[in-house]
């Protein structure tokens, strides 16, 4: 029978689901969509800049008295605002709301990750299991069924964008100007690049916003309050909001977060790539913007199968084995974005990418957000807000040097933030191997009481 825990952990997989075939879509389309002066990549810029200052102090506040459930679902309305700035766009509608959805962003997934991982050390106690395998599980199933988002949210923008009658050919001039080759915003100012309609747009936007809506709906029914109790004691005996705040910063004494910043960084850089420089200067010049969320597809499905399976191997492969993998994965892509020159010819080389690119960032989110669940047992909520403002300052370095230096000096950038964490997150990972971290049950011996079992 379905245990309450995985559940859960199903529901939460589901809402995040339908929230991120919404946003998900949406951020894939910006650097594309609302080009004008790269008024869609600085409104990218402002959300992870808010996540950023979000994470500071948020995250421990609002999981503390709210829970992670009710977190979660005034996080997901933090992500619909962002759709309803997108139906009349502009500098005045974006930018606001890109700060309500940063502001949002840290709580919601500081909330999920410690929800999962309250729920993976129960089932493991009950079960008398490891809670490192039952944690990475649940990491694999969500990741699973939440990067499948990627199939769904941009199946959505391609078929309604190929209904527009705009649709034009790619001229060779602009071939030309596309991969390594493209500096700055040629591809938005030579103007062969259309934006769709404006009622297909807003179709669009109509059913993302509906989306999210039901992503809401679905946590709000049908997630258990697991750590109600605890939130109101917190409520009830509140800590100073100076020790809150202060929380995500003290955690940065202990030498593993350092060491693992730059692994948490890359994966902000990767992501923005993919969603801001590889849509832009290889899918949109040289396919057309209506083949961005078929080539998505392609990195969502991979991503999400990579992503179960994963989960699942990590307990005979450990995680090293899967990080090394990525890496390698992530450096022969960089090294072909550097060489090949795009051809819409070469249709297959687009999906190509785009899967082994969803591939290696299945391991990078699955792994990585296990290894912070289980180096900081004592500490979720503050380790989780330090994971999203690390990987949030990623996406905001490279989102903010996109309008400005040439593509290949992008990936080189890249490159060597992926090499550093090569070199300092193994340090990390050979000292857990030695010297475990004990979950919070067992370092507290209260393995048969549930309720000391999901403290934080």
């Amino acid at each position: 029978m379905l245990s309450r825990n995985l559940k859960n952990v199903l529901v939460v997989s589901v809402g995040f689901l339908f929230l991120f075939m919404a946003a998900g879509g949406l951020q894939n389309l910006q650097s594309s969509l609302n080009a004008e002066e790269g008024m869609g990549v600085a409104s990218l810029s402002i959300i992870y800049a808010s996540i950023i200052i979000s994470s500071m102090f948020l995250p421990p506040i609002m999981i503390k008295n709210l829970g992670c459930k009710w977190t979660v679902v005034a996080g997901m309305g933090c992500y619909v605002s962002y759709s309803l700035g997108n139906l009349y766009p502009g500098w005045y509608t974006l930018m606001p709301t890109s700060v309500i959805l940063g502001l949002g962003g840290a709580p919601l997934w500081s909330a999920k990750c410690t929800y999962l991982t309250i729920s993976g050390n129960t089932q493991a106690a009950a079960q008398g299991k490891r809670a490192p395998d039952v944690i990475n599980q649940y990491f694999g199933i969500f990741f699973f069924i939440f990067q499948s988002s990627g199939v769904w949210g941009n199946l959505m923008s391609s078929l309604i964008f190929g209904q527009d009658t705009k649709i034009a050919e790619i001229p060779e001039e602009q071939l030309r100007t596309c991969g390594v080759t493209e500096c700055g915003l040629v591809v938005q100012s030579n103007g062969t690049t259309p934006r769709p309609a404006q009622e297909v747009v807003q179709t669009l936007l109509g059913c993302y916003i509906g989306a999210g809506v039901l992503a809401m709906l679905i946590v709000a029914v049908f997630l258990d309050d697991i750590d109600r109790d605890r939130a109101s004691r917190f409520r009830e005996k509140r800590e100073p909001f100076c020790k809150t705040f202060l929380a995500t910063f003290r955690l940065l004494k202990d030498w593993r977060l350092l060491l693992v910043i730059p692994l948490t960084m890359y994966s902000g850089f990767e992501q923005s790539f993919l969603s801001g420089e590889y849509t832009k200067n290889y899918v949109t010049c040289a396919l057309g913007i209506h083949y961005i969320g078929f080539v998505m597809m392609c990195f969502g499905a991979t991503n999400s199968i990579s992503s179960f399976l994963f989960g699942r191997l990590a307990r005979y492969t450990g995680r090293a084995a899967l990080m090394c993998l990525a890496a390698a994965t992530n450096l022969s892509c960089i090294i072909t974005f550097l060489l090949w020159k795009p051809d819409p010819k070469q249709l297959h080389v687009f999906f190509l990418l785009a899967a082994l690119w969803g591939m290696a960032d299945a391991v990078w989110q699955t792994q990585t957000n296990a290894l912070y669940g289980i180096l900081f047992p004592r500490d979720k909520e503050a380790a989780f807000a330090n994971y999203r403002m690390w990987e949030s300052l990623g996406f905001v370095i490279s989102f903010a040097y996109s309008s400005f230096l040439c593509l290949e000096y992008k990936l080189y950038i890249m490159l060597g933030v992926l090499v550093l964490a090569a070199v300092t997150y193994p340090i990390v990972e050979r000292h857990e191997h030695t010297h475990p971290t004990l979950t919070q049950e067992n370092a507290e011996n209260t393995s048969t009481k549930i309720m000391c079992q999901t403290q934080m």
